[in-house]
């Protein structure tokens, strides 16, 4: 049985008015108080009208006097000379209190406004529930009926030929205004089943109950074709301003690259027809970006409602209705096919989500409507003196130069440096990018080389992105280098040092958070960081170096189902200006969804993984058993990005220097991950992996089965080889284990917490590793001695020897054991496994 949001019944609509009338019947006493006071013989006497405008004066200027001001004011006015102070100082008393009934009972009149408003959704909402549930109830009949009637699977003429119908005017002539019209019309209707009826099967989205103080109601598609979603509330505007608002998508949609109107012609009614394309952008570095050719019809009903529906693949709107008294009921439905199999399988969940398009679109754009009409309103108030448009510019200017980086249109001057595929930070560089926050190119920023960016994807599991995005905010100190920061600051200034010969600056640790403005959820925050410093040079001492931070940080409510994460700030001058140059880096963390398959009590470990295991296009796979545990419920892309500015002879250095500070960056993140996950357990799972390997409980399976296979003894107990036990076993086992490529120069992929220590790295700089670095001459000798005994027989034993690790330290063992690592499905040769027993440092 269906449940419904009770609307207000009569009784509460009348407890509502009775309360207003109350407020108003005092505020009437007070206004017939005030008026009069007591004379010398005790009577009331009213007060004149120049007596009443000399108080009001007053009280205009200061509405609570002092005693003294007030036998000021009997002395300066005449008027008031028969009048006792204390009679003066009631007046003042009852003049206070007749603004503030005043204000309250035009507080109730805007709650009952907003009340019978919300009391006629919910009302209509409950219809449509009823409707929905008479359908159910006809369709469960009608399938009792079938159940116990035999029916024939088809309908046939005399002939015994399927008669197949062709519904009329399928093909039309989308090339004049009425065929577009007669489109548009077909687009209406089915939009407006979808917002108001019952052709998708809505359910309430999960944690977003409808409520006199939340935004609106919100749901998401139950089983539909695409994913869609549907929002409804109240909003203090014009029809047709909102629809203003909601035309300009790229203010308040920020993966909204570009929107250019291509055609556009009248329609009846007062309305329009435009044929408008639509860029968007991809939200991580493993998605392509998308564009659109929508069909937008703007009309008027017959009901005075303003309708503006596009058909981005399926037909999705606004509905904006008028409402009694001022403001405007809306209704959303966006309805989206974003073809999932066109990305990566790992993502895919990403694009099924009816919760993402509801957060990212829906949601958001009656968010951004209801923050103007506050704003308008003067309900707001920010910070720092700024203006609301500024900052909101500010907070565009943000997202988009995140967005710009991680998605690197070539046509916006973007370049990849280098990339062969099996890179896990890209470097990309434009050298054509305008850094001015404004179209005058005697503001811009000039740079003899330009952007460089250096960016990375990954995948995080077991770990809220609210949680992983607060600690990065509050502890920027445990991955950020003040020195970067110094340099990305330093190189916006006109004439200041350059990478490298900058100045060495220290960080002192303190970090202050200045608030500039937030959405009326507080669901976004705007903010000012400041990070003090200070030069080590002897002659700059005692000179501060602080830097200055504008930063966007949002979706750090855990209870915000679907919603994504993000981090971004820019280096900034401290007066910023609303032209400031801004280079934005940050996070951004996308909750994926569960897949149907997932199993939820099987891996309960914290995991950060690469994401480039899972880049396979196509069909989803089926995968095995002791796989299929890998997938967790819990899954989150993180998404890194950083711009350095660069002129172009440390091109170069600068490149070096990012990627390097990117995996630096990572494998703090990695860290964090692990001190902060639910589950409190080691990074057992943590390894980055290269491109084309599986994730690391296979890759674990595979190293123990073909430990097992070659050298006819088990590598871990054999209660250690059920699940995710394996992986975790594997990890803390007391030799140095690791595994490299099958390349003509092989690099490491996996190492366990062992082999990390013996090599002196983190999972992040492993596969820089070759194999041969790490051996000294007699220990390269040997390997190559038995490198075809390896490959034949499937094992080898390599005597006692010395290796080195990343800091040049040299490390000795008693025995290595080398074997080949076989692929489950087609028994392959998928890597070399090394294990060094009784490694110690020299």
């Amino acid at each position: 049985m269906l449940r419904t949001n009770r609307p207000l019944t009569s009784g509460a609509e009348g407890r509502i008015l009775s309360l207003e009338n109350m407020a108003m019947a005092v505020a009437e006493h007070r206004e017939s108080s005030i008026d009069r006071h007591l004379d010398s013989s005790g009577k009331y006497v009213r007060y004149t009208a120049e007596q009443v405008e000399a108080l009001e004066r007053v009280y205009t200027e200061c509405p609570k006097p002092s005693s003294l001001r007030r036998q000021q004011l009997i002395r300066e006015c005449p008027v008031l000379a028969n009048i006792e102070p204390k009679q003066i100082k009631v007046w003042f008393q009852n003049r206070r209190c007749r603004e503030k009934q005043r204000k309250e009972a035009s507080r109730l009149q805007a709650v009952n406004r907003k009340l019978t408003a919300m009391n006629k959704l919910l009302m209509e909402e409950n219809d449509r529930l009823q409707k929905q549930v008479s359908q159910l109830v006809c369709e469960n009949g009608f399938m009792k009926q079938q159940l116990h009637t035999p029916s024939a699977a088809g309908t046939t003429d005399g002939n015994g030929d399927s008669v197949v119908t062709t519904p009329q005017n399928s093909m039309r002539d989308a090339n004049n205004p009425a065929g577009f019209l007669s489109i548009a019309e077909e687009m209406l209707a089915e939009f407006l089943s979808k917002a108001t009826g019952t052709a998708v099967d809505w359910v309430q989205m999960p944690g977003m109950k409808p409520g006199p103080d939340s935004v609106g109601i919100f749901a998401i598609s139950q089983s539909c074709s695409g994913v869609a979603a549907r929002a409804c509330g109240l909003v203090s505007l014009e029809p047709k301003k909102i629809a203003e608002i909601l035309k300009d998508r790229p203010s308040w949609f920020r993966d909204c690259q570009s929107l250019e109107v291509f055609t556009m012609f009248p329609a009846g009614n007062g309305g329009t027809i435009e044929l408008v394309y639509t860029q968007t952008y991809a939200p991580m570095t493993l998605a392509p970006a998308r564009d659109f050719w929508t069909l937008r019809y703007t009309t008027y009903l017959d009901n005075g409602s303003l309708v503006f529906v596009r058909a981005e693949m399926l037909p999705s709107g606004y509905l904006i209705r008028p409402c009694d008294g001022g403001g405007s009921i809306i209704h959303i439905v966006d309805h989206l096919n974003l073809q999932a199999w066109s990305v990566p399988e790992v993502i895919r969940p990403l694009y099924e989500s009816s919760k993402m398009v509801a957060q990212r679109m829906t949601i958001a754009a009656l968010r951004y409507i209801r923050q103007i009409a506050q704003e308008t309103s003067g309900e707001v108030v920010y910070g720092l003196g700024r203006q609301p448009a500024s900052l909101r510019t500010f907070s565009q200017r943000l997202s988009r130069g995140f967005n710009d980086a991680v998605n690197g249109f070539n046509d916006d001057g973007w370049s990849v440096l280098n990339c062969d595929g099996a890179e896990d930070v890209i470097i990309a560089v434009n050298s054509t990018k305008n850094l001015s926050g404004t179209s005058n190119p005697a503001s811009s920023q000039t740079l003899l080389g330009g952007i460089l960016c250096a960016k990375a994807s990954m995948l995080i599991q077991n770990i809220p992105p609210a949680v992983l995005i607060r600690f990065l905010r509050e502890h920027r100190s445990e991955w950020a280098d003040f020195n970067v920061d110094a340099y990305s600051a330093a190189s916006l200034k006109a004439g200041s040092y350059a990478y490298p010969g900058m100045r060495p600056m220290r960080f002192t640790g303190s970090q202050m958070i200045m608030p500039l403005g937030h959405t009326i959820e507080n669901e976004e925050m705007l903010e000012v960081i400041r990070l003090e410093g200070h030069s080590l040079a002897q002659e700059d001492a005692f000179v501060s170096r602080d830097i200055h931070l504008l930063q966007l940080c949002s979706g750090i409510d855990e209870n915000a189902v679907g919603a994504c994460a993000e981090l971004i700030f820019a280096p900034i001058d401290e007066m910023f200006p609303d032209d400031a140059p801004l280079v934005p880096s940050g996070f951004r963390i996308i909750p994926l969804d569960s897949q149907p398959g997932d199993k939820k009590d099987t891996m309960t470990t914290n995991r950060t993984l690469d994401l480039t295991s899972g880049l396979e296009v196509g069909p989803a796979t089926n995968h095995p058993a002791g796989e299929a545990s890998s997938y967790h419920n819990n899954r989150s892309v993180l998404t890194i990005a950083f711009q350095f500015p660069f002129e172009s002879n440390l091109q170069d250095n600068v490149a070096v220097m990012a990627r390097q500070y990117v995996r630096s960056v990572i494998s703090s993140v990695q860290t964090v991950a692990m001190a902060i996950s639910p589950s409190g357990v080691n990074p057992a799972v943590g390894a980055r992996l290269s491109s084309g390997s599986p994730e690391a409980l296979t890759l674990a399976q595979w190293i123990c089965r073909s430990y097992s296979y070659y050298l006819g003894t088990e590598l871990l107990r054999s209660d250690s080889l059920l699940g995710d036990l394996v992986l975790k076993h594997l990890w803390h086992h007391q030799d140095a284990i690791l595994c490299c490529s099958m390349k003509s120069m092989p690099v490491f992929i996996f190492a366990n917490q062992a082999g990390l220590d013996m090599l002196e790295t983190t999972l992040v700089a492993l596969q820089d590793i070759t194999l041969d670095k790490i051996f000294d001459e007699s220990g390269r000798r040997a390997l190559f001695a038995d490198f075809a005994k390896l490959m034949q027989q499937g094992f080898a034993y390599l005597p006692a020897g010395i290796c080195m690790s990343t800091m040049g330290r040299h490390v000795s063992y008693d025995q290595a054991i080398a074997w080949k690592v076989l692929a489950e499905e087609d028994n392959s040769v998928h890597c070399l496994a090394f294990s060094f027993i009784n490694w110690s440092f020299v």
